[in-house]
This record gives structure tokens, sequence and C-alpha cells, in this order.
């Protein structure tokens, strides 16, 4: 099973991107997409953003992993 998790862009810096998931700050790639900005939020996976997503996706994504705590 693959797993992506939603996440919030803190700072962008050419293909890489500072987020933000659940507390923990991590520096994942931004090659994949474009005109990403800060206050946006994306799915990674392996590193990688994949897609961009709204508030919406993010607070839902957010919810099913609290279901499994």
């Amino acid at each position: 099973m693959c797993v992506g998790l939603s996440v919030k862009v803190l700072s962008v810096d050419k293909d890489t991107m500072i987020v933000d998931s659940g507390g923990a700050k991590r520096k994942v790639s931004a090659a994949l997409l474009n005109d990403l900005r800060p206050g946006d939020y994306v799915m990674v996976h392996a590193g990688a953003a994949i897609s961009k997503i709204t508030d919406d996706d993010a607070d839902e994504s957010s919810s099913v992993w609290e279901s499994f705590k």
C-alpha cells in the first residue's frame, strides 16, 4: 500500500520546499509541481510533492489519520 501525506507548504526554493507535517518540518522535492506558494497544501509521497490539494482535502486527510491513532 502506498501512502501520501497532506502537508502545508511553508517555503519554496527552486525545486525544494519546507513543509509542515503535523508540526514536523521536512524538506521535500517540489520538482513535479509548478506554481507552489507558502500556505498551499500538497500531497507528499516518497519525499516528493505529487499533487496540490485544497484545504478541505487536507482537513479530510488529517481526520482519517487521526482515526487510526
